[in-house]
């Protein structure tokens, strides 16, 4: 059997994610998962563009799952745009005016409204910058040495 025949392994948000993050690859961005910019935070999506610019992706499985995030607010001090990342059966006139509306599936995406962008002083740049490439590292590393225990 190959692994293709396989059944996923994955939750409906992180197959929204994963086709998000290969969507902006097209962009020229990378991506990390799971990235917890601040204590009590943490984002689905994390992603980095060529001239430093961060956007956050919130992905959201169901309506129950986007009615039930209270936190959302406070990931938009951590980026220079912000997006939700829904399937094609979920009602988009539910998500917030001034956000990014991106419709996804677990192979890829399409940005159908951008996020405006608000830029990031430097010096949160700087520290957003500094977490993501830790936490991309020790990801890099954990995937390369199974041992491997993160201080995270």
């Amino acid at each position: 059997m190959n692994t293709e025949d396989k059944p996923c392994k994955y939750m409906p948000g992180q197959m929204l994610a994963r086709g998000v993050a290969r969507h902006l690859r097209s962009y020229d961005f990378v991506s990390v998962l799971e990235l917890v910019p601040a204590s009590g935070l943490r984002v689905d999506v994390m992603a980095l563009g060529p001239k430093g610019e961060i956007w956050i992706v919130e992905c959201k499985s169901s309506r129950a799952d986007f009615m039930n995030d209270k936190k959302w607010q406070g990931y938009l001090a951590y980026c220079d745009r912000y997006f939700w990342a829904v399937d094609t059966d979920f009602q988009t006139d539910l998500l917030p005016d001034g956000t990014g509306v991106i419709i996804a599936d677990g192979y890829g995406a399409e940005i159908i409204r951008m996020g405006p962008e608000a830029k990031l002083a430097s010096a949160r740049r700087k520290v957003m910058i500094q977490k993501f490439a830790r936490h991309a590292a020790t990801r890099a590393q954990a995937a390369q040495d199974p041992g491997f225990v993160s201080a995270f």
